[in-house]
């Protein structure tokens, strides 16, 4: 299965996504992104700085206002062949 990062305070989806077989690394700084193939972030802190660095090619969902279920089909979705 993919490798997901998931931003810390996100247990929810981050036991959904165990249950559902992903590996999931907790995204505690920008370099836990490394080699992730999908990251699932609360978008709290998003881009607080002005700036936006690059270090994951995976596909980024924001959680604010998704259920735990919801975010779970759209990292099936961006993550399959």
């Amino acid at each position: 299965m993919a490798k997901i990062g998931v931003e810390a305070g996100l247990t929810d989806v981050q036991q959904a996504l165990q249950e559902m077989g992903h590996e999931v690394v907790q995204l505690h700084q920008e370099s836990d992104a490394q080699g992730c193939d999908c990251c699932v972030i609360t978008g709290q802190d998003q881009n607080v700085m002005g700036i936006s660095n690059t270090v994951t090619q995976g596909s980024v969902i924001q959680a604010s206002g998704l259920t735990a279920n919801e975010i779970c089909e759209q990292v099936g979705s961006r993550v399959q062949g």
